[in-house]
């Protein structure tokens, strides 16, 4: 079986270039997922963030999930659950602007901290999409560009524990899904896997290692990459023992940033008639995605499809 790309980013800056520009093409087109060594955020700053996500999940969190489970009756589960996820969660918003200060419980530090990885991440975000644009052959800053709304892009990051879990077997983590935005950038736990993503048919774990960045690929940069780059579909396993932490930052476009596939990427498609993927305001996919987010992508690609008739010519 091929093994889960890693990618250590410092060998860019060697004569090792080429061959890290084409491990990450290859994860682009045949996983939607690599992970990354020395992408530039210190390791003790990355400690801070697991500390202190850890210590506020244990003081504000943990009881409230206690108390949800109890009022819906997870504990002893007979048949499996579909309609929810065995997980506890809050969001972060960090752009167009932040919500820091709206979200109870955090305390200073934390929220310090928080808003000073967020810059870390939005940085790597927008180094990692001039690499895709780089082995894509597209102008450096085209992805950054077509993310761009009149306001910059969306960013935000969900801040997720997976508690252990008596059934595992009756109750996934977070159910299996692609994820609808542009380039996400997840801060995992080191110790307790949990996160797999779906291979040739098969699920895969995607291996926990300390101080990685895990990137995956989301919905819009397979549209703009007219399907060279696929988003994958992923799941989390509830665990019986350890509790996962999982930071995941989406750099997503703009609200009403026009998506459509890149003309430089079309030629030989138009050429050959080949599917072309749709052309949409990135808020209207999301509307369409709340709903049906743990179902396959292509019904949503084809009712974009159906709508692209009132979607304004916008030019990057």
């Amino acid at each position: 079986m091929a093994t889960f790309p890693v990618i250590n980013l410092e060998k860019l800056n060697s004569e090792e270039r080429a061959a890290t520009m084409e491990k990450i093409k290859d994860a682009c087109e045949n996983w939607g997922f690599f992970e990354l060594l020395n992408h530039g955020i210190p390791h003790d700053f990355l400690d801070t963030v697991e500390r202190l996500t850890k210590e506020h999940y244990k003081k504000c969190m943990e009881q409230r999930f206690k108390e949800l489970v109890a009022s819906k009756a997870l504990e002893g589960l007979q048949a499996e659950v579909t309609h929810m996820d065995w997980e506890s969660t809050f969001y972060l918003r960090h752009l167009p602007e932040s919500n820091m200060a709206e979200i109870p419980d955090l305390t200073d530090e934390y929220r310090k901290v928080m808003k000073e990885f967020a810059l870390k991440l939005e940085k790597l975000a927008e180094e990692l999409l001039d690499l895709l644009c780089e082995n894509l052959g597209l102008e450096k800053g085209y992805l950054k560009k077509a993310f761009y709304g009149a306001r910059g892009p969306t960013f935000g990051t969900k801040v997720s524990n997976y508690p252990p879990c008596p059934t595992p077997d009756k109750i996934k983590g977070l159910r299996a899904h692609t994820d609808a935005g542009g380039i996400i950038l997840l801060f995992q736990d080191a110790k307790v896997s949990g996160l797999q993503l779906l291979k040739d048919g098969e699920w895969i774990d995607v291996p926990p290692m300390r101080h990685s960045i895990v990137i995956n690929l989301g919905d819009q940069l397979e549209v703009i990459t007219n399907g060279k780059y696929k988003s994958v579909e992923h799941r989390v396993i509830a665990q019986t023992d350890g509790a996962r932490m999982s930071i995941a930052s989406f750099y997503n476009p703009g609200s009403d940033a026009v998506i459509y596939p890149a003309p430089a990427l079309l030629e030989k498609e138009i050429e050959e008639k080949k599917q072309v993927y749709p052309k949409f305001v990135f808020e209207d996919y999301m509307k369409l995605y709340a709903g049906l987010k743990f179902q396959a992508k292509e019904p949503r690609f084809e009712a974009m499809k159906a709508m692209e008739t009132t979607v304004p010519i916008a030019t990057v």
